[in-house]
């Protein structure tokens, strides 16, 4: 289906302009594919041009651009943001997604610097270069402002057993969130955070077959289509600069987040 022709695609005059890091797989595809088939441009951003094409591909005629990108590279960055400028002309939406877990499962004291010095780049360093770039472009374009929305995670809050370096940074992402949207608001620059648990992607699989516990159990926990959670994303992006959704938590219903450990 064209996302032109979608019942619920936005009118050519309110036509809008993304980035979505991480749009190869999972989340960042999800979120992705939703927004394009809604009548939004959007600049895909991944480290595999080839997984990005896929995506794009997923909604045939819709205007996107595949921007290959390592997000904890500065020359990368600028690269991506100079691409969705020059192609489409204005940003309306960053989708601040890229991340990774780490090698889970490891212990602090055995964790390499080399894994947490990889995990900070892409989960932190990654969104900020990210935030930054489209926060100059926004406060520097015409008509002035956008949105700025990161994806944290439930472990932004609550840790799971051996993940010191992921929740390190996810916590950090509310930090991160917090001050933009503040340093925004004189420039209609509106910063979120969705915080998300268990949507079924690759990063999830493991959850179906068992995750450990904070009780040192493993346990199947329940997960949900990954699709709520685009139509969560849309919601707080299509918002006017006005309203903001500052956090929001999307979850399967029955996974052990509230009272987790």
């Amino acid at each position: 289906m064209n996302a032109l022709n979608d019942s619920n695609a936005l009118p050519a005059s309110q036509a809008r302009i993304a980035v979505v890091t991480g749009a190869g797989s999972g989340i960042g595809r999800a979120v992705a594919v939703e927004l394009l088939r809604t009548g939004w441009s959007v600049a895909l951003a991944g480290r595999k041009p080839e997984t990005l094409e896929e995506t794009a591909a997923l909604v045939p005629g819709a205007p996107s651009l595949v921007v290959r990108t390592d997000v904890s590279r500065p020359a990368d960055v600028a690269a991506l943001f100079d691409a969705a400028r020059e192609h489409f002309g204005r940003l309306d939406l960053l989708f601040n997604n890229a991340g990774t877990f780490g090698p889970g499962g490891v212990p602090v004291e055995e964790l390499p610097y080399e894994a947490w010095l990889h995990v900070v780049n892409t989960n932190l360093n990654g969104a900020f270069l990210c935030a930054q770039a489209a926060y100059r472009q926004m406060k520097e374009q015409d008509p002035q402002g956008g949105r700025i929305i990161n994806n944290g995670s439930i472990s932004a809050h609550t840790p799971r057993p051996l993940s010191v370096a992921y929740t390190t940074t996810k916590h950090a992402l509310t930090g991160l969130t917090k001050s933009l949207s503040l340093d925004g608001r004189p420039y209609r620059i509106a910063c979120g955070q969705i915080d998300i648990g268990n949507a079924a992607t690759d990063m999830t699989e493991r959850m179906r077959t068992g995750a450990l516990q904070a009780n040192g159990e493993t346990a199947v926990e329940p997960v949900m289509d990954v699709v709520d959670v685009a139509r969560t994303v849309r919601h707080m992006a299509e918002l006017p600069l006005e309203a903001n959704v500052q956090f929001a938590t999307v979850l399967a219903t029955a996974m052990p987040y509230v009272g987790r450990g």
